[in-house]
């Protein structure tokens, strides 16, 4: 069939002027595996193979398939099928905003991250941000000025037993990165974001709700916001806000206005949902907790899970006032008709604590005829008779 001349012309245009408008930098050459070839490479990835089989029989690693699969098809949505195929993914249940990736290739999200980010966006953002500082090789970089510190470290756990804080801090050392390589990471992960099917301005918004978090930690402390808007001569990062400001300019140059697709997160962390809040309640972070709360909240209306974990951290901090709210909040949850039976007893214990005996062993009888069998029976019983 004959091509138009006309129409050829207007193709041929048409391809030009999407070259001459995407001003978006190449993504880093990918090379479907790497071999170490230094002595130094050789003895890091030594090192991050034997880490990685000590994640893998760790007790307080997710198991759960759905959770590792709808983790992991993010990730491969946001830097491409075949970049992701040979991550081995490892989920670990640790309250707190993280997630790194080694340089023999595991990637290890903690729960703490999938609680706070609030869409397959935001963290499809921070995945292409951790396998950026993979794909640019930046442990192998730092290796040598990091080993020392590392190996100290590294003996230090083994001559402490049970320090869980000691291997968070190895971990943390051998994966610092400098101000710089923070920044090529942040927009090599951009870049596959807007690649991606999910916006880019995700990256932005992540950002913004680390402020928020931090903020609200500090304030509720009694102290004044403490994250830092100006970094120092010698800090190592980009600061939160020069963080959110260059990834939220850069999404507004990449314009890249995409169709909405169906966000799966919200659906994807219902049976956890209530397992990361409790995690996050024994923090003992009244202010930071809130907020995370509020911020969950601003995505999907105060749900049953959130009311329930605000709950329980109203009546943990236990002030008078508090437990008044306790106790609104677990009713709130519970006249959605789908509170657990955990929702009765927090409902109860907050009453008694503000003196309403009879409502409060009404609330704990509930909770005893809905699980008998539970843990807390006999003590619960006790309050009751």
């Amino acid at each position: 069939m004959r091509i138009p001349v006309v129409g050829l012309l207007l193709a041929t245009a048409i391809g030009t002027s999407a070259l001459a408008a995407d001003k978006r930098p190449p993504l880093p050459t990918y090379t479907q595996a790497y071999t170490p070839t230094t002595v130094d490479e050789r003895g890091i990835w030594m090192e991050a193979d034997e880490r990685e089989r000590v994640q893998r029989d760790s007790r307080s690693l997710v198991k759960d398939p759905a959770l590792n699969a709808y983790v992991r098809g993010v990730l491969c949505r946001t830097v491409g099928e075949d970049r992701c195929r040979s991550v081995r993914l490892y989920i670990d249940e640790v309250p707190a905003f993280n997630a790194y990736m080694t340089p023999n290739g595991a990637m290890v999200v903690w729960t703490g991250l999938l609680l706070r980010v609030r869409s397959e966006a935001e963290l499809g953002a921070i995945l292409g941000h951790e396998f950026g500082h993979f794909e640019l090789r930046h442990s192998l970089k730092d290796f040598k000025s990091h080993r020392t510190g590392t190996d100290v470290m590294a003996w230090a756990s083994i001559l402490i037993c049970n320090s869980a804080n000691i291997q968070y801090s190895v971990m943390g050392q051998m994966y610092a990165f400098s101000r710089d390589q923070e920044r090529e990471a942040d927009m090599t992960g951009f870049q596959y974001l807007a690649r991606s099917q999910y916006p880019s301005s995700a990256a932005a918004d992540v950002w913004e709700h680390v402020m928020g978090e931090a903020d609200a930690t500090a304030i509720g402390r009694r102290g004044r916001a403490q994250h830092k808007y100006v970094a120092g001569v010698f800090a190592t990062h980009p600061t939160d806000l020069a963080r959110a400001t260059y990834l939220r300019a850069a999404s507004i140059e990449a314009h890249d206005v995409k169709p909405a697709v169906v966000d799966t997160h919200q659906a994807a962390m219902a049976k956890w949902l209530p397992i990361f809040l409790n995690d996050q309640i024994k923090l003992n972070d009244f202010g930071g907790s809130e907020y995370l709360l509020a911020n969950l909240a601003d995505g999907t209306g105060w749900t049953t899970p959130l009311l329930c974990a605000r709950g329980d951290l109203y009546r943990e901090r236990g002030n008078p006032r508090d437990l008044v709210s306790a106790a609104q909040f677990y009713q709130e949850a519970i006249g959605k008709g789908d509170a657990p039976p955990e929702a009765y007893r927090g409902l109860g214990l907050a009453l008694l604590r503000s003196q309403q005996v009879v409502e409060g062993q009404a609330a704990l009888a509930t909770y005893l005829r809905l699980k008998p069998a539970a843990t807390d029976a006999a003590l619960i019983a006790t309050l009751i008779s």
